[in-house]
């Protein structure tokens, strides 16, 4: 076995903050993201993932969607076999595709994630979105699967079932939701035995879902932050003409210029201090390396948080127009933007 060797320039990661999950489970406050297989190639995300671990990444999220769970999987097997890095030193977090949400096929897709990863269990696995609608890859935004249908709790509580069997099965500790609505938690929290650990879901300093967020606080829910800087490598369907660009906004520039640091690592200092997990992703040693320090260093102060605050502009990137369903008017149904889910005919 070879030694585990950090690299020279690694944050220590003892000093990247963490969060205290309602099980007293802590979670490193900034992970590295692996969606990016529509840009780059698996094998790349997942040296990537093997080089932020040695650079002192402890938290690291995956998906089953995502494509790349099984180069990722012979990267842990080196680092925890191999080199010995104790297997519980790092938290790692998958998620469960739409056209797995029958019960039994939540069980095989988990078990399947675990062998693609080489791992014995998960830290998390969430539900990636809340309704089993598929999309073929490389569709357009346009295009509607006849099986697709909005949320229904029945449905969806079925599989949550399998969710919490997962935990007592030991195959994950802990599980949690995605892409969720305050509607769809408070009936999930109604109806649950075993509650969500987090809820994953866009944060950035123009689009901060301010009331989400203080509901999934005010439940015990740790909010994870997806889109962190923006997300500009988001696929080229999730873009529209009417997307601002969160590292031009004056507010984050202003704070930027005041510290001497790009715009992008203001994103993730705010997004840190405020309170979520934020997980950028990068297939660059220099970039992610970079993230990992800045929450380690010169916290933003009250007032920068206020002026970024003030960047809200309600701009969501990933809308989600590949689930809708016949007949939704448009992305905004998937939202329940009046606080009403709509109903199934």
């Amino acid at each position: 076995m070879t030694a585990f060797r950090m690299n020279p320039d690694a944050v220590d990661p003892a000093s990247v903050p963490k969060k205290k999950l309602y099980t007293g489970a802590e979670m490193p406050a900034l992970g590295l993201g692996t969606f990016g297989s529509d840009r780059f190639g698996a094998d790349e995300i997942a040296d990537a993932v093997y080089d932020a671990i040695h650079s002192g990444y402890r938290l690291i999220d995956c998906a089953a969607c995502y494509g790349n769970e099984k180069e990722i999987g012979v990267r842990f097997e080196r680092i925890f076999k191999e080199e010995g890095l104790p297997r519980e030193e790092v938290f790692i977090v998958s998620k469960l595709w739409n056209d797995m949400h029958a019960p039994a096929d939540v069980i095989a897709s988990c078990k399947k994630t675990l062998s693609d990863l080489k791992l014995s269990y998960l830290d998390c696995y969430l539900v990636h979105w809340p309704f089993p609608n598929y999309h073929a890859p490389g569709v357009s935004v346009d295009a509607r699967d006849p099986n697709s249908r909005p949320y229904i709790h029945e449905e969806f509580m079925a599989t949550w079932r399998a969710m919490e069997e997962l935990v007592k099965e030991g195959l994950v500790r802990h599980i949690g939701t995605s892409n969720v609505t305050i509607p769809k938690l408070e009936l999930i929290l109604r109806d649950c035995e075993i509650r969500p650990a987090v809820n994953e879901m866009e944060l950035h300093p123009t689009f901060q879902q301010g009331e989400l967020f203080q509901f999934c606080l005010d439940h015990g829910i740790q909010p994870i932050g997806y889109c962190p800087i923006g997300s500009p490598k988001r696929p080229d369907r999730d873009k529209t003409p009417e997307d601002l660009v969160d590292t031009e906004q004056p507010a984050v520039l202003e704070v930027a210029k005041n510290h001497g640091i790009h715009p992008a690592v203001v994103c993730l200092k705010w997004a840190v201090k405020r309170g979520q997990i934020p997980i950028p992703f990068s297939v660059h040693h220099d970039h992610y390396v970079d993230n990992l320090r800045a929450v380690t260093e010169e916290p933003l102060s009250g007032r920068e948080m206020e002026l970024i605050k003030s960047a809200e502009r309600n701009c969501r990137l990933i809308k989600g127009q590949v689930f809708l369903w016949d007949g939704a008017e448009d992305w905004q149904d998937l939202w329940d933007i009046d606080g009403v889910i709509p109903s199934w005919n």
